[in-house]
């Protein structure tokens, strides 16, 4: 499970109360996102500071791993960043997020997050959805060989997580399977704009794809 706040904004660091109650109530592996921020990924010195501290929450909690990752000014991988997030982080694993879909050679940045130690790469492909970019995904994970995990993420639905696992070879797949909750306030102020929405899991929704997984390919 990749814990995070504002899902829509591509998740930023949870709350530390969030990650204490889903860590008391949830036994499956929880990675927390730690991201203080929306946008790109390329941090200052004080934003770096503020994720080791947040490193630090997550594994004092308990935290079987993160979610994260680190740009130079030229959008390629900070290597020797990552490599101090694997250290801060260390016993917790270290995925690699969405940053990698935003470098200029993935084919690189894949040696990169290999060499500073990661576990896992979660990507698009360098699209939009990753059921649009099955020919990079295939490629990735052939190049990665086992070395490291290739999790195709973005866009991924149980009508398409059966054919993304057949053209890929992925053994790994990320779905936020965002519906939005009812809100159930007796009034609403239609007037008033600005609430936002609650998202959460559509539960049918993952059970398909975990079904579709199981399949015969």
């Amino acid at each position: 499970m990749e814990l995070c706040d504002n899902p829509v904004e591509g998740g930023t660091t949870p709350s530390y109360g969030t990650i204490k109650q889903v860590r008391d109530k949830v036994p499956i592996l929880l990675y927390p996102i730690i991201r203080p921020r929306s946008g790109n990924y390329f941090y200052s010195k004080d934003e770096y500071e503020i994720i080791k501290h947040d490193i630090k929450i997550c594994r004092e909690l308990g935290c079987n791993g993160i979610s994260f990752g680190a740009q130079n000014i030229d959008a390629t991988i900070n290597v020797e960043m990552l490599k101090r997030i694997v250290e801060w982080a260390g016993p917790m694993g270290v995925t690699c997020n969405r940053a990698f879909d935003g470098t200029p050679d993935p084919f690189k940045a894949l040696e990169d997050i290999i060499e500073a130690g990661c576990e896992r790469i979660l990507t698009s492909g360098q699209k939009s959805a990753a059921p649009d970019a099955e020919e990079l995904l295939a490629k990735l994970v052939k190049q990665a060989a086992g070395r490291i995990i290739i999790m195709p993420g973005a866009g991924v639905k149980s009508s398409n997580i059966k054919k993304l696992a057949e053209e890929t070879n992925a053994t790994e797949f990320h779905s936020s399977a965002r519906i939005v909750a009812d809100n159930p306030l007796a009034y609403i102020n239609g007037q008033v704009t600005d609430y936002g929405h609650v998202y959460i899991a559509d539960e049918k929704e993952v059970k398909a794809m975990i079904a579709n997984l199981r399949m015969d390919r």
